[in-house]
């Protein structure tokens, strides 16, 4: 059930298809401003952020800091793009704004900058940080009684990170039942394949040890994200809840799925109206610019 304030309106799975198409056209559109930049996440990542921001969170775009609002936390402060596009997407940020992206003085630099950014509630980028800082806001709320939920959203290098697994260890023990993480597994980071660098898996095993309610979906198959998010907020269990996402790096552009190196993407000239072409050719049911 998708919430904007008050209003119990449901969002169909068209709309936020429709969303979706639009986060990755932002990121794009942003993307091309610098000829550079995180776009494979961006790309990889936005079901997941359309159907949370579309679809599962309550907020008012034009009070970016209502009390009542459910939080979304970037602890990968380098999905700023991706995350830019959902808040854009959402009417947070006007549209005309991305073509100041990572300029001096803009709103919207390169990292996700909460002091910077309407919709920004931390600044990330110190991998590790996202979800340490989730539980502290989520108990917090619960002193409150606020109905308010918390969504940290991460990537599996920051999995590499001790500060996670110390986050994960309170969560359950305070018993955070208002707690979403969200674990992009891209299986990419700076230096590599990130089960390489530091194995993770089985991580539904692992985080269900931590004391979790665990899903693992397919984060470009937007029902089922959805669907995650619905049994998440409706489980009854007293505990806080992680969906893992595995995504695929620039998914929705064929020529940026296949490139071996996606973690930072440096893109022709030539190639950025050719990979908004490859989206505008399969623009979605009820789409719209």
């Amino acid at each position: 059930m998708s919430q904007i304030d008050t209003e119990n309106t449901v969002t169909g799975i068209e709309a936020v298809a429709a969303a979706a198409w639009r986060i990755r056209r932002y990121a794009l559109r942003m993307g091309e401003v610098q000829g550079q930049g995180y776009i494979g996440q961006a790309l990889g990542y936005a079901d997941v952020l359309a159907a949370a921001f579309s679809h599962a969170m309550t907020y008012r775009p034009e009070e970016p800091e209502w009390e009542g609002r459910d939080r979304f936390l970037l602890s990968h402060g380098h999905y700023a793009i991706a995350c830019y596009a959902a808040l854009i997407e959402a009417g947070i940020i006007p549209e005309a704004e991305l073509e100041t992206y990572g300029f001096d003085d803009s709103r919207l630099p390169m990292s996700g900058m909460a002091t910077y950014t309407p919709g920004m509630e931390i600044s990330g980028g110190s991998l590790g940080q996202g979800l340490t800082i989730a539980v502290g806001m989520a108990l917090g709320l619960k002193q409150k009684r606020s109905a308010s939920w918390v969504i940290n959203s991460m990537s599996d290098g920051e999995l590499d990170e001790g500060a996670v697994w110390e986050a994960a260890l309170s969560a359950a023990h305070y018993g955070l039942d208002n707690l979403i993480n969200l674990v992009d597994i891209n299986r990419q980071q700076a230096d590599g394949d990130s089960r390489k660098i530091l194995g993770f898996e089985p991580l539904e095993e692992k985080w269900a040890a931590f004391g979790w309610y665990v899903q693992r979906v397919n984060g470009n198959d937007l029902p089922a994200v959805i669907r995650a998010f619905d049994n998440a907020k409706q489980c009854p269990e007293n505990q806080p809840r992680v969906i893992l996402c595995d995504t695929l790096m620039g998914k929705g552009v064929p020529f940026l799925e296949t490139r071996d190196k996606n973690h930072f993407i440096r893109v022709d000239a030539d190639e950025w109206q050719k990979a908004l072409a490859v989206l505008d050719a399969n623009t979605p049911t009820g789409a719209h610019l």
